[in-house]
């Protein structure tokens, strides 16, 4: 089988920790007997030049190859803050030329769209265009913040209405498009894998010792893009909440990625007075990640939304317990507390059970088991099944 993956989502030269997930699911889907991918991941047109914000995407180059896998990488226009009922229109026909002549010389049997709106929107049209069935997997925040825009929630129905078969990454947000109407037998939940070759437990003195952090300290990790609905500030007012009672200075905060918020949680961590108790790492590269995780006491995620949320899965995989708060998919994760504790979205129950995590002798064989049952070869044919259903 020949499948066209089509996703905004998708890593590049630029971003190259930018939708991993995706790339994941896929290339392990690539490996099955006779399945074939080839990638369109559209970005934003933005003219070659060298300042504005948004200058990066000129610098994403138009073709590429990963894991052995060809990526196009197509302009679309697209205008920030403005006209975002157009998008998946202009997508569809920035896009169009490229998937017909794709189609045309390598031919496949089916669009694989990632995120709702508007990637599942314009590859619903482009199914459309050229006659053959789309799945559509939807993430997390495409369904639980577009689903509330009157407008784009018709968009969302129409792409979900006009995909052959769904894909949910958790039960939560399967029941959310249910709630638009979209036939449940139609949707399928398959969550995102986690590669245990590549996240894996080491001692976790050795990982300290590879990154240089401090032996004798409680470590408390968290990953991710820097930006508000992750909640990294509220893990900064609990540490605030715990260095009060922590008289030696044992405990540190280690947040790992980069976005527009640094300034403000750096800013924050000073006004609280625990700017020597957090450390900003920048973006680290996906390979990178599992010393990290090894090197924590214990992985902490305050999110007000996800899907399925990789690092959940990537820090059990390296043994390390997680603290996280309950919403969408993670208590599909985290279902018992052997593995970790779930948390409400304040400072104060996050604090509370941050304690709680540290003081608990935990046993890493029984975590690392956990994640290992949702390796990405035993998603990849799922999926497999899904598309051979959406094929007939």
């Amino acid at each position: 089988m020949k499948v066209l993956v089509f996703t905004s989502l998708y890593p590049n030269n630029v971003w190259p920790n930018h939708g991993v997930f995706i790339k994941e699911r896929m290339t392990h889907f690539a490996r099955l007997p006779g399945c074939g991918v080839t990638v369109v991941a559209p970005v934003p047109y933005y003219p070659p030049v060298k300042f504005g914000r948004r200058r990066l995407f000129s610098q994403v180059m138009r073709k590429e190859v990963k894991d052995g896998i060809e990526v196009y990488h197509p302009r679309y226009i697209m205008t920030p803050g403005v006209g975002m009922v157009f998008y998946g229109f202009l997508m569809f026909l920035s896009v169009l030329p490229m998937v017909k002549r794709i189609y045309r010389e390598q031919g496949f049997d089916l669009i694989d769209a990632h995120y709702v709106y508007p990637d599942g929107f314009a590859a619903a049209m482009l199914g459309r265009a050229l006659g053959i069935p789309v799945v559509i997997s939807a993430r997390g925040s495409d369904i639980n913040l577009y689903r509330d825009m009157r407008v784009i929630r018709w968009f969302l129905s129409y792409a979900l209405n006009r995909a052959r078969r769904v894909i949910a990454v958790c039960q939560a947000l399967k029941d959310a498009m249910v709630d638009l109407r979209i036939a449940e037998d139609k949707i399928a939940v398959i969550s995102n894998g986690v590669d245990t070759a590549k996240f894996l437990p080491i001692p976790r003195k050795d990982a300290r010792r590879e990154l240089g952090l401090p032996m004798e300290k409680k470590i408390v990790l968290s990953v991710g893009g820097l930006i508000p609905r992750k909640g990294f500030h509220l893990l900064i007012k609990a540490m605030h909440l715990l260095t009060r009672k922590d008289e030696r200075g044992n405990l540190l905060l280690v947040i790992a990625g980069e976005g527009p918020y640094r300034k403000q949680l750096e800013d924050l961590a000073s006004s609280l007075n625990v700017k020597e108790s957090v450390v900003f790492t920048g973006s680290i590269a996906h390979q990178e990640l599992y010393r990290w995780y090894n090197a924590a006491d214990v992985f902490c995620l305050a999110s007000s939304r996800e899907g399925w949320p990789n690092v959940i899965m990537e820090s059990l995989a390296c043994g390390t317990p997680v603290v996280a708060t309950s919403v969408w998919g993670t208590p599909e994760i985290i279902t018992s507390d052997e593995v970790g504790f779930l948390v409400e979205q304040n400072e104060h129950d996050i604090a509370g059970k941050i304690t709680l995590a540290l003081s608990k002798a935990w046993q890493r064989d029984v975590i690392t088991n956990h994640a290992r049952e949702h390796s990405w070869n035993s998603v990849a044919q799922r999926v497999m099944s899904v598309f051979e259903a959406a094929s007939y």
